[in-house]
């Protein structure tokens, strides 16, 4: 190597070092990887190519003209995850905090055009204090560049975001767009207004971590969809949930090689308790019809009265959407509809199946739920499940009470195939409601109102606590044992596997937002 070469190596290593090891140690220090480090554990083994290595800013206000660091703060390029083209960018805090410059952004703008392009997902992993104020009004003209970026991108290829450090302000509309967020204990953070500010205008006191950590958002905003322990469990975790997407919306999810055998289980007749209040976990249901530990939960802490994530059946890769008879008896609310509505749009948008598993006593009441917009939530649900292309499943497993019954994927909204455990009551109401109601005046003037309000509720219960009146109708295609359920669950999907449907000509629909 000649020396002028020798010389140009030390400048490109010094600048990819943020301007030295001093300030990598310290990131280490807080239990965090580099950029660099973390594209390294994302993609296979040596197949990182990298874009715009050399690309600085151009800004000389505020003495920056002499703070010039080869790639300004951020690595983008290109490799594979488990052979799968991926484009990644990851915001280095060493240089400038991961501040966004005008070159920074243009530097992840040309990796997104790129994605789209030639259909593949983006991974974003986030490390950044926000705009570089240096720049003013270019580096928020920088942030909506991406932000076009990532809604043209919407629907078209995969966008995940990682969020290792912090990201305040504009930055957090980006991730707020892509498909998935996943967030760091205790080493990243989420807000719009920062602690100082909000004690500015709130007078309200509160950390960084109470604000806008990880586990406020998987608990109490939802704006993340899962939580990591460190960035190498972050990084396995994007690594794992882009094993169940396509590479774009043209492209099919990939199936896993599966060897039918007795499909046969015995464990799922005993779940559903004989008394009909009594709760149950709707995950010994969905790990009783899965492939074993396929199950990949998201939003795990957030509106636990229904569950969703991704899962694999007979090596299919299929989304779930089930209520959660141990949280709130598996009511729906703003909070489970919107959570269920978001997922299902993903896996519609990427031709992933669903399968829709169903124990609903109806719409939670009061006046919190109707004053924060339980009727247009609600709606969203049922907007995404009746747009919704893909191959769709419902099987019900105990009550399919009221509106929620339509809403929970029935055959009227466009269910493919519709089956119910023997267990299964489909009614407006429960039987002890609905007595009350049409018998109010037989029980009112009966001599033991009691007695007679048991034998009426037993005389509903027998018109409508089954699924067979449904049946009758053709609203549930078969009553099935519930051992047999993963059986019935692979021929139908296996039989939609080519399923077509093309939606009404529109511009775009027009969700209840």
């Amino acid at each position: 190597m000649s020396e002028k070469q020798d010389i140009l190596q030390r400048k490109i290593d010094e600048s990819r070092l943020g301007g030295g090891q001093e300030r990598i140690d310290k990131q280490h220090q807080k239990g965090k990887l580099t950029a660099r480090e973390r594209i390294h554990f994302l993609l296979d083994e040596g197949s990182f190519e990298e874009i715009d290595a050399f690309k600085t800013h151009r800004t000389k206000d505020f003495g920056m003209g002499k703070q010039i660091f080869l790639g300004d703060g951020v690595v983008t390029g290109y490799g594979t995850v488990a052979g799968r083209l991926t484009y990644v960018y990851a915001q280095d805090f060493t240089v400038f905090g991961g501040s966004l410059s005008e070159t920074h952004a243009e530097k992840i703008c040309k990796i997104m055009d790129l994605a789209m392009k030639v259909g593949a997902p983006v991974v974003g992993l986030n490390d950044s204090g926000g705009a570089r104020i240096q720049e003013g009004v270019k580096s928020l003209g920088g942030y909506a560049d991406i932000f076009y970026r990532n809604v043209q991108a919407s629907g078209v290829i995969p966008q995940i975001s990682a969020i290792m450090g912090p990201c305040a302000g504009g930055a957090v509309y980006s991730p707020a767009m892509t498909d998935f967020i996943i967030m760091v204990e205790q080493t990243s953070y989420m807000f719009v207004t920062g602690p100082n500010v909000v004690k500015t205008v709130t007078n309200e006191e509160v950390t960084s971590e109470e604000l806008g950590g990880a586990s406020t958002h998987s608990t109490k905003s939802g704006v993340t969809h899962m939580t990591a322990h460190n960035d190498l469990d972050c990084i396995n975790k994007v690594k794992r949930l882009l094993s169940y997407i396509p590479q774009n919306c043209e492209d099919q999810p990939d199936d896993l090689p599966y060897e039918l055998n007795d499909e046969i289980r015995a464990s799922l007749e005993n779940i559903v308790p004989d008394n009909p209040n009594q709760p149950y976990d709707i995950r010994d249901v969905i790990n009783g019809i899965i492939d074993p530990d396929t199950f990949f939960e998201v939003h795990k802490n957030y509106a636990d009265n229904i569950v969703v994530g991704h899962c694999r059946i007979a090596g299919m890769s299929i989304g779930i959407v089930a209520n959660q008879p141990n949280s709130l008896a598996g009511v729906l609310d703003v909070e489970s509809s919107r959570k269920a509505a978001r997922f299902t749009r993903f896996c519609d948008c990427f031709n992933i199946p669903l399968l829709v598993l169903v124990d609903v006593p109806g719409f939670l009441p009061g006046t919190d739920q109707e004053w924060n917009g339980i009727i247009t939530n609600g709606a969203k649900l049922l907007y995404a499940l009746s747009e919704a292309t893909v191959p769709k499943v419902t099987c019900i497993t105990r009550k399919a009470y009221g509106g929620a019954y339509d809403v929970m994927n029935s055959k009227h909204i466009g269910a493919d195939m519709n089956f119910a455990w023997p267990t299964a009551e489909i009614a407006v109401m429960g039987a002890k409601g609905a007595s009350e109601i049409i018998f109010k005046r037989e029980i009112a003037n009966s001599e033991d109102p009691a007695k007679t309000l048991a034998e009426k509720e037993a005389e509903y219960a027998s018109k409508f606590a089954n699924p067979y009146r449904a049946a009758q109708r053709g609203f549930i295609d078969e009553v099935i044992f519930p051992k047999e359920t993963r059986r019935k669950l692979i021929k139908a999907f296996h039989m939609l596997k080519n399923k077509k449907q093309k939606l009404p000509k529109k511009k775009h629909g027009n969700i209840p937002l």
